[in-house]
């Protein structure tokens, strides 16, 4: 599902215009990324939390060159889905 598909199905569901659930979405989509490179999580409940997870400093090595590299500490963006979310998909029997 594609998110021109999400917005679709919310326009459908909710009689919204389309262009105004697009609106919406884009501005929740940019809200989660300035937030998070803020270093803020997101918590939605019964949904999830966007989190800032830490990555330690480490070794890489270039295998093709043999030579070692250092990747310094840095932080990616994570989803964790809330024990709802979870045991929805669980439970749902359309995956697999």
């Amino acid at each position: 599902m594609t998110k021109a598909d999400v917005i679709n199905e919310i326009a459908e569901k909710t009689g919204i215009d389309r262009l105004d659930v697009q609106a919406s979405v884009e501005a929740f989509f940019s809200v989660v990324k300035s937030s998070m490179a803020d270093g803020e999580n997101i918590y939605v409940r019964g949904f999830g939390s966007f989190i800032n997870k830490k990555r330690a400093k480490k070794i890489a090595r270039n295998i093709s060159k043999n030579t070692a590299m250092v990747i310094d500490e840095h932080y990616i963006p994570s989803f964790k889905p809330s024990k709802v979310f979870v045991e929805k998909i669980k439970s749902s029997g359309k995956i697999g």
